[in-house]
C-alpha cells in the first residue's frame, strides 16, 4: 500500500482555520504575515493578490489547484492565476506533529512501514489478516478520527504501482490496482507518473516521441539504450510493464544530502562575489554537519544554480576519495562552478548536494587497511 495524505500542509492549516474550507488557499512563501485574530473571534487573512516577493508555493488546497496553482510554483505566478486565494505562512512544526501522529496510528495497525516523507508512507500489508478494502478503510477511519485529516491509499502488487494508484481518487480515495490492469489503466498515462522519471528524462523521452507509459513499453530497447545507457534503459522498460521488486524498507539509508537557499534579491556573480562565497561556505558547513550526524562520507559533489530567468543548471563531480569536510565539499563545488558560464550572470538560488554516500565505518576500515599495508611494505 501507498498511503498519501491529502494536500497535507494545507489540510493542517484548515484544522486551525476551518472557516477556509472550500476556498482556494495557498501555503508558502517568505515573510508572509500570519492571520490576525479579530475581537469577534474571526481572523483577517492575507490574499495572494497582496503578495510581492520571491517565495514559492509549498502546497495548495484542491480548490486552488483547480485554478492551476501547484507546489514549487513561484508565488508571483500563482498570484496571476488565483489572486483572491488566501495566503498562509508555512508552519512546519505543526506539520511534523501531525506527521508523527498519523504514522503512529498506522504503525498500530500495520507495523511494517517505510517513511517516504512527512506526508506519505509505504505499507507492507502482506501479513495482515484482513481483507484489503477493509484494511484500507480502517486506516482511513483511524487517521481521520485521530488527526481530522484525510488520506488516499493505493493498493497494488508492488510499490511502483501502489504509488501511482494512490493518486487516482484524490482526495480520500482507495484504489486497488492489479498487475493485469497495467495496460488498461497505466499505459495511457504520461511517462512522468512513474516515480524515477524526472523532468530531464521526461523531456528526452518526449523528444523521442515517447509521451505515454504505453509508448515507453513499446519502445525499441536499442533506442532507449542509445539515449539513456544500458542500466537506465533496462529499468525504463521494466517499470513500463509495472514491474518493481523493491521491498518496503523500514530503515532507509539516505542516498544524498543537499542544502540550498533562495536569495532575497538576485546576486550578480561578479559584483556580489564575496556574498556568494560566504553563502557557498555556509552551505558546505551545513553539509559537513549533515554528513557527520549521519556518519557518512560522500563520493560525489553537485552544484545547483538558478539564474534570474529561472533557468536551472547543475554540475556534478566525483571526488578523488570519500570526503566529509566542508573545505573539501567547497573545493569540488568550486570545480563544478568553473564548468558553468557565469559571465555577467545573476543568481536567485544556489544549492550544493553530496551523494554516493558510504558509512564512515566502511571508509575508515579501508583507510586503516591501506595504512597497515603501507607500513608492512616499508
Amino acid at each position: 500500500m501507498h498511503l498519501d495524505m491529502d494536500a497535507f500542509f494545507a489540510s493542517v492549516e484548515l484544522l486551525r482555520y476551518p472557516m477556509l474550507k472550500g476556498l482556494p488557499v495557498v501555503v508558502g512563501g517568505r515573510q508572509i504575515h500570519a492571520p490576525v485574530a479579530l475581537a469577534n473571534g474571526g481572523y483577517q487573512f492575507t490574499s495572494l493578490r497582496s503578495y510581492a516577493g520571491r517565495g514559492v508555493v509549498t502546497t495548495a488546497t484542491y480548490e486552488a489547484r483547480a485554478l492551476g496553482v501547484h507546489s514549487a510554483m513561484p508565488l508571483m505566478k500563482a498570484r496571476q492565476l488565483a489572486p483572491d486565494a488566501v495566503l498562509l505562512p508555512a508552519n512546519f512544526a505543526a506539520y511534523q506533529k501531525y506527521s508523527k501522529q498519523f504514522k503512529s496510528v498506522v504503525k498500530k495497525i500495520t507495523p511494517v512501514i517505510e517513511n517516504r516523507g512527512v506526508d506519505e508512507i509505504f505499507i507492507d500489508a502482506t501479513k495482515i489478516n484482513m481483507p484489503t478494502l477493509k484494511l484500507a478503510k480502517k486506516l482511513q477511519k483511524e487517521i481521520l478520527q485521530s488527526t481530522g485529516l484525510s488520506c488516499s491509499i493505493g493498493v497494488a502488487p508492488n510499490k511502483l504501482l501502489a504509488k501511482i494508484a494512490s493518486d487516482f481518487k484524490k482526495p480520500g480515495g482507495i484504489t486497488v490496482l492489479q498487475q493485469y490492469e497495467v495496460a488498461e489503466k497505466i499505459w495511457p498515462l504520461p511517462v512522468e507518473v512513474i516515480n524515477g522519471i524526472g523532468p530531464k528524462a521526461q523531456k528526452k523521452l518526449n523528444g523521442l516521441g515517447i509521451k505515454t507509459v504505453g509508448q515507453l513499453a513499446d519502445a525499441a530497447p536499442a533506442l532507449l539504450q542509445h539515449h539513456f545507457g544500458t542500466n537506465y534503459a533496462r529499468w525504463l522498460l521494466k517499470v513500463a510493464y509495472g514491474q518493481d521488486d523493491s521491498p518496503v524498507e523500514t530503515v532507509r539509508i539516505a542516498q544524498s544530502h543537499s542544502r540550498e537557499t533562495t536569495f532575497h534579491r538576485d546576486l550578480h556573480v561578479q559584483n556580489d562575489r564575496r556574498a556568494l562565497g560566504n553563502i557557498l561556505w555556509q552551505l558546505c558547513e551545513r553539509l559537513e554537519q549533515d554528513l557527520k550526524k549521519a556518519d557518512h562520507y560522500a563520493k560525489n559533489v553537485e552544484i545547483k544554480l538558478r539564474f534570474d530567468n529561472f533557468l536551472t543548471q547543475t554540475r556534478s563531480m566525483q571526488t578523488a576519495k570519500p570526503i566529509n569536510q566542508a573545505r573539501w565539499i567547497r573545493y569540488y563545488a568550486r570545480q563544478n562552478l568553473r564548468r558553468v558560464d557565469l559571465h555577467n550572470k545573476k543568481l536567485r538560488l544556489m544549492g550544493v548536494k553530496v551523494a554516493q554516500l558510504i558509512p564512515a565505518s566502511q571508509f575508515e576500515q579501508k583507510s586503516m587497511h591501506a595504512l597497515q599495508l603501507s607500513l608492512y611494505d616499508e
